[in-house]
């Protein structure tokens, strides 16, 4: 039992290889691309990166002539590994009871043999920030990559962020929640509803910072919330609007605690505040609807653009399950929309990478990181380029998936 609980525990460095990429486009993100140059990876980490490189004996040559090289994409929130199929309860497990779990930690429910992760690498995604989900307080969000044996193996940072849904001033969603012939509540009653879910949070961090202080009897959810009091984890906080986002970054103030933004939509006069608290940004899709119909119809895509004119720094994520293989379109379509496209480049890279604290991993091709590799055969945020390879920390991934699958079978069919 011993020797096989070894092996398993070997499993990650022996799929670890030394290779050479050469006669490759790079497209470092950090600095500017090179064309005809080689990148050589030794034990899963990137060794060196120039035009001229001498090949080590017996290793093998990858030869990337009329290819382009591009650190893994990252999708900073999503669900995936946490859920199969929505419509099924029992191939989710993204939501527990309770308001208020800050001791669930969402990698320990991944699923690692899910589906999805070969639809998503599929596309040039290497890493995820998977999600929990609840009503107030949901647990501690991870960073993984969307390939391993087991979760342990894929996780690149275990937690990565507290999730807290903040309250919405006035009641924000007015008549839902309510049944059918029932009266949809009134004002009054969804600011009452607000003022408390409001007093809760406030009531539970400030239990929290007394049992930081001293305590006779240990409490999971009270040792889970000491690193964010003492600044050491990020909150990721859900904020849509101005009014909500003003208010979560009060709250933040008040307690004293790192946020970064996350799907904000409509944040009108708040850009300035964000920007004056440094405050990260998660977007969410560019691909959508307007927020309320008498919105402009591109304000999700001229959105990126007006961050990066505030100079906010942000990240683009999808929310979902269905759709985290459009990453590079949605960064694409914000291109379209204003934003200049090596800060698109960046929104799926290394900016994600520097929010969530792993920039010294992960996020751009530079000497010492992790091999998170892939190569194109065009631009990667092209719908029309394809993904040739790709490795993830130095090891090679299989890009055949269930939609490929079936693409073929119907491709074939008499």
């Amino acid at each position: 039992m011993r020797l096989v609980s070894f092996l398993l525990c070997l499993l990650p460095l022996a799929a670890a290889e030394t290779f050479l990429i050469q006669n490759v486009t790079v497209h470092p993100v950090t600095s500017a691309e090179m064309a005809g140059a080689s990148v050589y990876v030794e034990n899963g980490k990137i060794a060196e990166i120039g035009v001229k490189i001498t090949k080590p004996k017996s290793v093998r040559v990858i030869d990337g002539k009329g290819l382009h090289l591009y650190p893994g994409m990252i999708n900073s929130a999503t669900e995936v590994g946490l859920t199969e199929i929505s419509a099924v309860r029992e191939t989710s497990d993204t939501t527990e009871l309770g308001d208020f779990n800050p001791q669930l930690h969402a990698v320990a429910a991944v699923n690692p043999a899910s589906e999805h992760f070969a639809v998503v690498r599929a596309n040039g995604i290497t890493t995820v920030m998977t999600i929990p989900q609840g009503t107030v307080i949901s647990g501690q969000a991870a960073l993984i990559h969307t390939d391993g044996w087991t979760w342990e193996e894929m996780a690149v940072k275990r937690s990565a962020a507290l999730h807290l849904r903040f309250p919405v001033p006035g009641g924000g969603g007015a008549g839902r929640g309510f049944r059918g012939g029932a009266a949809p509540p009134s004002f009054a009653e969804l600011k009452r509803a607000y003022e408390k879910s409001l007093k809760d949070l406030n009531d539970f961090f400030e239990a929290a910072r007394r049992y930081q202080k001293g305590h006779d009897k240990q409490d999971l959810k009270f040792e889970a919330m000491i690193p964010v009091l003492e600044g050491k984890l990020p909150v990721m906080v859900d904020a849509v609007k101005e009014r909500e986002i003003l208010a979560a970054i009060q709250f933040a103030d008040k307690q004293k605690i790192r946020i970064v933004l996350a799907g904000i939509r409509k944040p009108g006069k708040a850009l300035q505040e964000i920007k004056a608290k440094n405050i990260p940004v998660i977007l969410g899709k560019t691909l959508a609807l307007p927020l309320e119909e008498d919105d402009v119809y591109d304000a999700p895509a001229t959105l990126p653009a007006e961050l990066f004119k505030a100079g906010i720094k942000f990240a683009f994520a999808t929310f979902d399950i269905e759709f985290v293989r459009n990453l590079p379109f949605e960064a694409a379509t914000a291109v379209a929309y204003g934003l200049p496209y090596d800060e698109a480049l960046k929104a799926v890279t290394i900016n994600a990478a520097e929010i969530w604290g792993v920039a010294a991993q992960i996020g751009s091709i530079e000497k010492g990181k992790m091999a998170d590799l892939i190569l194109t055969d065009g631009d990667l945020l092209e719908t029309k380029s394809q993904i040739k390879q790709m490795f993830i920390a130095g090891k090679p991934v299989d890009l055949e998936s269930k939609h490929y699958k079936l693409y073929q079978k119907y491709l074939n069919r008499p």
